[in-house]
């Protein structure tokens, strides 16, 4: 049915990818303004909707940074109940800042974490502060165009490529294929286990890079254990649980093929991206919760949700790191080398 309605809406994504199109060529000739500043601006994003790994990235750009330089994350903060420039504080939460940023927040102390739609006054704001950052990372800015950022690193999931899908609303791509040049660096995320160098270099030509673009491969690796607050399960341990699973992500299948591999039982209950639970869901989770009879049981979820839930729920979640497959070296001097040089010229 899905595929039926999105044949129906084909002449809607080709007038979408005109529209798109346009838009870029009119910042590529500076008919709109675009703003750039001297201060280190990378950029993670995608051309698609959906799950392709920009949190774990982003995180890994945080590890890889933070020790040398004072980094701010910028996200527009999607589906938060603000408006405006907001920094993380104290008495930040996801509802006010947006579930990613108070990931951000809550896991790393030592940066700034700030939510602005505009992300050139959000920029603006955080260069103002008393102890400005020496970076700024933009969260899913890869489309916005009004920051030319210096570093633009654009993520696709090695099942879900963007040169095999087509524009929205018949397939989940924000712009045309093109828009990838764009990119100094492209990440192919959610790779399998074992990529062979055969299989990397089948994937590299179809994404047809051009000369100066680099295409890199990551995987997605899970913690050894299942946390709360404040205690934590080691992950085969599962196996003697039951588990409830509750996800609000775009993709949870990567999760769920884990939890198989791992001979864990679970129950999944499924919600849309970035889902704000209402509180009748929230009661439905701990019926469905309360109704499982084993005397060891746990809710389980995404670190992402696990911020929107752990002020109603009993929860656990699952922490994910990203790992190169190869030349994961190679991707760190690059990111070095373009704020080192970036720094200086500042």
């Amino acid at each position: 049915m899905m595929n039926k309605i999105r044949k129906i809406l084909y002449p809607i994504s080709v007038l979408y990818g005109k529209i798109t199109k346009l838009r870029n060529t009119m910042y590529n000739k500076g008919v709109l303004t675009s703003t750039k500043f001297e201060i280190p601006v990378i950029v993670v994003g995608n051309l698609s909707v959906g799950g392709t790994g920009k949190t774990p990235q982003i995180e890994y750009l945080i590890r890889l940074l933070k020790n040398k330089y004072k980094i701010a994350v910028l996200s527009r903060g999607y589906k938060r109940k603000t408006k405006g420039f907001i920094i993380a504080d104290k008495f930040s939460d996801a509802t006010k800042i947006g579930d990613e940023p108070f990931q951000y927040y809550q896991k790393f102390k030592d940066i700034i974490v700030a939510v602005d739609t505009d992300r050139v006054n959000g920029i603006k704001q955080l260069k103002k502060l008393h102890s400005p950052p020496e970076i700024i990372l933009l969260d899913d800015a890869f489309q916005h165009r009004k920051v030319t950022a210096g570093f633009n690193i654009l993520l696709t999931p090695y099942n879900d490529l963007y040169v095999d899908d087509t524009m929205l609303p018949t397939g989940n791509l924000r712009e045309k294929i093109e828009g990838a040049t764009r990119a100094q660096m492209i990440v192919v995320t959610k790779c399998p286990k074992e990529l062979t160098d055969e299989q990397q270099f089948e994937v590299a030509k179809k994404l047809q890079p051009t000369l100066y673009q680099t295409v890199f491969f990551s995987k997605i690796v899970y913690d050894t254990n299942v946390k709360d607050e404040l205690e934590s399960i080691p992950i085969n341990e599962l196996k003697n649980y039951k588990v409830l699973l509750v996800t609000g992500i775009a993709n949870p299948k990567p999760l769920t093929e884990f939890l198989i591999e791992k001979s864990i039982q679970f129950e999944h209950l499924k919600f849309g991206d970035h889902h704000n639970f209402s509180e009748k869901e929230i009661n439905d989770i701990k019926k469905k919760f309360e109704k499982i009879t084993s005397q060891k049981k746990i809710i389980l979820t995404t670190e992402k949700d696990f911020v929107r839930l752990k002020s109603n729920l009993d929860v656990y979640y699952l922490e994910i790191k990203i790992k190169f497959v190869d030349h994961g070296s190679d991707f760190d001097i690059k990111i070095m080398k373009y704020v080192e040089q970036s720094t200086r010229n500042s």
